[in-house]
């Protein structure tokens, strides 16, 4: 193989002659290796003195040959070390003028950097190319560059499957071994290009970041390539309240090429392994998933056993342990609403926010707790002079898209010492006073066509409201830029404020002023109500909710999602327009 791979000069092919020979047994595989080896050095012994002679006739063809000796001996061009030995340049030897001139291995390199839609195209060109693009090599890195996929094809029998101890816990529990060595069929008769033109590239509009049409619970899914397969993986927030605790996430569908030709979707959904699904492309950024065996979503136990397993894998607990009536209405509300959809759902795509180096901190998800309703996840970004967390999981009050909280950065707060940070009544005075401005300004926003006759009112109360705060509050106008060298300050929650997780950080780098977003059931009489953003390092935030006399902390989600960044900040604006159309 070592001969075929060094004249081709392309690598390893599996449609190479050589590698369709019949295998030997184990005993004639050194005599094989010697006779390779033979057949090398004859063959490369033939084209030195091939080379040689030519080079010796067309040298003696245009001067005297020298004096012999070593001193007299004329040497050639740089050695081809890709070969094994050295080829003589010959003076008589014409640079290459055309694309087919060029050697394999450079035409490789080449079509290994166009997009894999054109390489189709080129094979029609010349008998060449299409042997050329025939090498695997050019297949594996456009999938690798394009879709990421990193496997060996000839590998994966060996080292299992990526993401294997899920499969086997989720899919096929009789499989004992762990591995996959007897579910995989013989992926010698697979090769990259079935894998790019039958999987990847069809099924391309799906990778990515989506949101599922849930009602009022939306939900996060990452939908990558993994191996062998087009995997969506639902992420789900850990068990209230461990706000700290990593992502949980489950497959809820796979595209493979395990048993055909063709692509296969199958539904992972239920409790007794993979079935039959379908994927409909609604448009590029929207796609549905339907189950056509909505069976294997039941268990033998009914409804009360299928509520028994949802509520410990949803929560961690059973319902005897959650003692909160509300709560209990809450979450089986959900139960029923969630599981009437059997995995037949509507996605649509959205973005995690792009960075820029003056934001506050680097914009991505979080996971936070609201009270009764448990941790939900949301999406920080910053625009101008505020930062907005949006629902990407919400509930029956604030449903998934709508915006929970709103922070302006130009209102920096400076907090007291301790022992007046206890004081609710303190704190509350610090915050309404930046509210008190911030509606002054929208009536003076709403009222600017009529003329200035509140703006004199408007100044009043400001300085006023500063004059009377001046040794708690400090105001700045460069979005906290004056605050962002200060050290951290200890931090306490007032006395009265009730919150899910205790162990939250004892100190912060600054506050801001900032308003929730609170509603009745449905969703109904929504308003804004002032509250303190507190920052305590670049993965953690938290939120005190005056009215409520809560406090909500958040944590970032550090999983990698892949093909999710927005490409431009003003597709970042449309996206978040347009989920809050969904859900208001």
């Amino acid at each position: 193989m070592a001969v075929c791979a060094r004249l081709c000069g392309v690598g390893q092919s599996r449609r190479c002659r050589r590698r369709q020979r019949p295998s030997h047994q184990d005993q004639d595989s050194d005599s094989d290796l010697d006779m390779d080896e033979e057949e090398e050095e004859r063959i490369v012994g033939k084209l030195k003195s091939e080379v040689g002679n030519g080079c010796q006739e067309s040298q003696g063809a245009a001067r005297p040959m020298p004096e012999t000796g070593d001193t007299a001996t004329v040497p050639c061009s740089a050695n081809v070390k890709r070969l094994g030995y050295e080829e003589t340049n010959c003076a008589a030897r014409h640079k290459p003028e055309f694309l087919l001139d060029l050697p394999p291995e450079l035409l490789v390199e080449i079509f290994s950097l166009l997009p894999g839609t054109v390489l189709p195209n080129l094979a029609l060109v010349c008998k060449k190319f299409r042997q050329i693009l025939n090498t695997e090599t050019i297949w594996r890195r456009r999938c690798t560059r394009e879709f990421g996929m990193m496997e060996d094809l000839r590998k994966m029998e060996l080292v299992g499957v990526s993401s294997r101890e899920v499969y086997v816990k989720r899919v096929s529990p009789r499989v004992k071994s762990g591995r996959f060595m007897k579910l995989l069929p013989d992926y010698e008769h697979m090769d990259y290009r079935d894998v790019y033109t039958r999987l990847l590239y069809p099924y391309r509009h799906i990778l990515g970041l989506w949101q599922p049409d849930i009602g009022p619970y939306g939900g996060l899914l990452n939908v990558v390539v993994d191996g062998l397969f087009i995997i969506g993986w639902m992420y789900l927030p850990p068990h209230d309240p461990r706000v700290e605790d990593p992502m949980r996430r489950r497959p809820l569908f796979r595209i493979h090429m395990w048993e055909s030709s063709r692509a296969s979707v199958e539904c992972m959904y239920g409790h007794k392994g993979p079935h039959k699904g379908d994927i409909q492309i609604v448009k590029k950024d929207e796609f549905s998933t339907k189950c056509n065996q909505t069976d294997h979503h039941r268990m033998p136990g009914g409804r009360q056993e299928e509520f028994r397993t949802w509520l410990e894998e949803e929560w961690g607990r059973t319902l005897e342990d959650i003692f909160h009536e509300h709560m209990q209405e809450l979450i089986l509300m959900k139960f029923i609403y969630t599981s009437q959809y059997d995995n037949c759902l509507t996605y649509r795509r959205i973005y995690l926010p792009p960075h820029v180096p003056s934001d506050l901190l680097p914009p991505g998800l979080f996971k936070g707790t609201y009270g009764s309703h448990g941790l939900e996840i949301i999406m920080l970004s910053f625009h101008g002079s505020c930062a907005k967390a949006t629902k990407l999981t919400g509930d029956p009050n604030v449903p998934a898209g709508q915006l929970t909280l709103v922070v302006h950065l130009n209102r920096p707060v400076r907090l007291p010492d301790l022992e007046r940070q206890c004081s609710i009544e303190e704190l509350s005075g610090l915050v309404l006073g930046f509210h008190e401005e911030a509606q002054w300004e929208d009536v003076e926003a709403c009222g600017e066509g009529q003329g200035e006759g509140s703006t004199p009112r408007a100044e009043e109360n400001e300085r006023g409201a500063a004059a009377a705060e001046a040794p708690a509050v400090g105001v700045s106008s460069t979005s906290g830029a004056t605050m962002t060298a200060a050290e951290p300050q200890p931090f306490v929650l007032p006395l009265g404020v009730i919150a899910r997780n205790e162990e939250y950080p004892r100190s912060c780098r600054m506050c801001f002023y900032g308003t929730g977003l609170i509603a009745g059931h449905g969703f109904t009489s929504p308003e804004r109500t002032p509250g303190l953003f507190v920052l305590f390092d670049d993965n953690r935030f938290g939120f005190i909710w005056l009215e409520l006399k809560s406090f909500s902390l958040y944590s970032r989600l550090t999983d990698p999602l892949a093909h999710a960044l927005a490409p431009s900040m003003e597709r970042f604006e449309v996206m978040l327009q347009n989920m809050q159309s969904w859900t208001s």
